[in-house]
């Protein structure tokens, strides 16, 4: 099996077949074809699960039938995603790309509430993290 690369970008065909594997924790070649929401041939499906194997995204088990695991968790995946995101559209600065989502919606209290809490944390660690320049 190969070695995960540090920056995970799974193509869409992977994020997927990722998202069913996700959901249903272990998976046969049929259950990943019955539960793509999208017409895709059994063999497609069989080519690219193979792949993602190959890739270290998933692993065969030897069952029979085989069942498929994801090796990856979603966040290793949205994290490099939003960070490729975030370089491309606002040269990667948080600031203006949650300012656009924040324009383009309403949000609910509770989402509200928690953009605040995130907020405080990256204070905190803001705080912790920054060198305090010494008086002259």
């Amino acid at each position: 099996m190969k070695k995960r690369a540090t920056k995970l970008r799974a193509p869409a065909g992977d994020l997927e077949l990722l998202e069913v594997l996700w959901a249903k924790g272990a998976a046969t070649l049929a259950e990943v074809h019955q539960a793509l929401d999208r017409k895709l041939g059994y063999t497609t499906v069989q080519v690219r699960l193979q792949r993602m194997v190959e890739k270290g995204l998933c692993r065969r088990e030897g069952e029979r039938p085989a069942k498929y695991r994801p090796l990856v968790a979603p966040e290793e995946v949205s994290a490099s995603h939003l960070g490729l995101l975030l370089k491309r559209i606002s040269g990667g600065r948080v600031a203006p790309l949650v300012a656009q989502l924040m324009r383009d919606r309403t949000l609910e209290p509770e989402e509200i509430a928690e953009l605040k809490q995130l907020i405080a944390e990256a204070e905190a660690r803001s705080r912790r993290e920054k060198p305090r320049k010494e008086p002259p």
